[in-house]
């Protein structure tokens, strides 16, 4: 009787332990967030860089969802996570019409190599700059950096003017 009592004390601690749910856990943080603005080849992008703070397993993935600033659906990427790699640097496909100070919403996920979700970031990206700085063709074509001759023609004018047909907010 003396041991049967703490015996049965350990098999129900540990049944109670078993029975605990698994909170998702952080893999991951913030550490970065803008717009970049190529001039050279005039693209405007996301960049957003999370800090590993966890270990993920290879085959994991990051699928991240960029609100579009000229309208319509979402710009989703999908990439893989390398296990080495500190950083994780997640980067939208070009986008035009972004507006200076307005937020644009970011939703991250990041995937196990199954496919679940491992966790979830919602931030928000904040331009300093209006794209309408940007020209809307490049500067330079080709790998010697040929000025652009759509854009600085041949009789010494230039067209400089940005992308055009962006809504108004």
């Amino acid at each position: 009787m003396k041991i049967a009592l703490p015996l049965l004390a350990i098999v129900a601690l540990l049944s109670l332990t078993g029975c605990q749910r698994d909170e998702p856990r952080e893999v991951a943080k913030l550490s970065g967030r803008m717009f970049v603005f190529n001039y050279r080849v005039a693209v405007a992008t996301y960049l957003v860089t999370l800090q590993r703070i966890a270990p993920i397993r290879d085959g994991s993935t990051v699928e991240a969802a960029f609100e579009n600033p000229r309208g319509g659906p979402d710009l989703i990427i999908n990439d893989k996570i390398f296990p080495t790699d500190d950083r994780i640097t997640v980067q939208s496909p070009p986008v035009e019409c972004v507006k200076q100070d307005r937020p644009y919403k970011v939703s991250i996920r990041i995937k196990a190599p199954e496919g679940d979700i491992l966790q979830t970031i919602q931030t928000t990206i904040r331009s300093d700059t209006d794209q309408s700085v940007l020209p809307a063709k490049p500067l330079v074509v080709g790998p010697l950096y040929t000025p652009n001759p759509e854009v600085f023609k041949a009789d010494g004018s230039t067209d400089m003017r940005p992308v055009q047909g962006c809504p108004a907010s």
